[in-house]
């Protein structure tokens, strides 16, 4: 049996006294689509660095397509692709060569061709040649996109990506995300547009506190709420039932 494309099992992570990240267990099968939700602070990004290498877990264990991303990690790194939540990118440098960059630092041979198909396929091609620092917001964050699919990654993170975007992008992204899933690609997703949790994910986990509170597929989960109620109303239930979020106190 092959293994899960993501597997993590109590995993923690502390800042000092802070524990960001609480005995998460989780496993993501292959080709399926995960939404993560939280609120802020719930720890999603930290599990997120913890996984693709940017953070390094306290406790517990994290695998990759059965491979440990602490003892194995030019190979977990290989595999995974990710789309930060902030926008990070070299105002010097044109579209096609930050793509062919990132091509080189994730061990690939620069691919001119797969570089000038993402640039079509997320419609940056009329501004290959132009600086990253004159591209609007929306163009940067697809962008952002493109370089983490460069070297095709098996496990894709997608940590708030269309945050700050206007609604035509929000549904190519979507479509993309379908065809990346179509494909075989195993999507990890951060959201707090819960329409594309409801939209998109075969299952959905929901982190509050640091602490993995329910995973359940979408059908179960909506199946919680009364006809009339979306994912948002769900999920604010189940975030007020687990008790006030960080830095926030009780009510009376």
């Amino acid at each position: 049996m092959a293994p899960p494309a993501l597997r993590c099992h109590e995993v923690t992570k502390r800042f000092g006294e802070f524990v960001a990240v609480d005995r998460v267990s989780l496993e993501v099968a292959p080709g399926e689509i995960f939404a993560l939700l939280g609120p802020n602070g719930a720890g999603k990004t930290t599990l997120i660095g913890c996984i693709t290498g940017l953070a390094r877990p306290t406790s517990g264990t994290i695998e990759v397509f059965g491979q440990d991303v602490v003892k194995d990690f030019r190979a977990t790194r290989t595999a995974v692709g990710l789309v930060p939540q902030e926008l990070n990118f070299d105002p010097f440098f044109t579209p096609i060569e930050s793509l062919q960059i990132q091509s080189g630092l994730m061990g690939c041979e620069p691919d001119r061709a797969r570089c000038e198909r993402l640039l079509k396929t997320f419609a940056l091609w009329d501004h290959r040649e132009a600086y990253t620092r004159h591209l609007s917001g929306g163009m940067k964050r697809r962008l952002l996109v493109a370089k983490a699919l460069v070297h095709q990654p098996k496990l894709l993170f997608l940590d708030e990506p269309t945050a700050g975007v206007d609604v035509e992008l929000r549904k190519e992204l979507w479509d993309e995300v379908r065809k990346l899933r179509d494909a075989g690609t195993t999507i990890v997703l951060t959201t707090h547009y819960l329409e594309e949790a409801e939209e998109l994910a075969d299952r959905i986990g929901v982190l509050h506190q640091g602490r993995l509170l329910v995973v359940e597929d979408r059908d179960a989960m909506m199946a919680r709420g009364t006809p009339d109620q979306r994912l948002e109303d769900i999920f604010v239930d189940l975030i007020r039932a687990a008790g006030p979020r960080r830095g926030a106190e009780a009510s009376p």
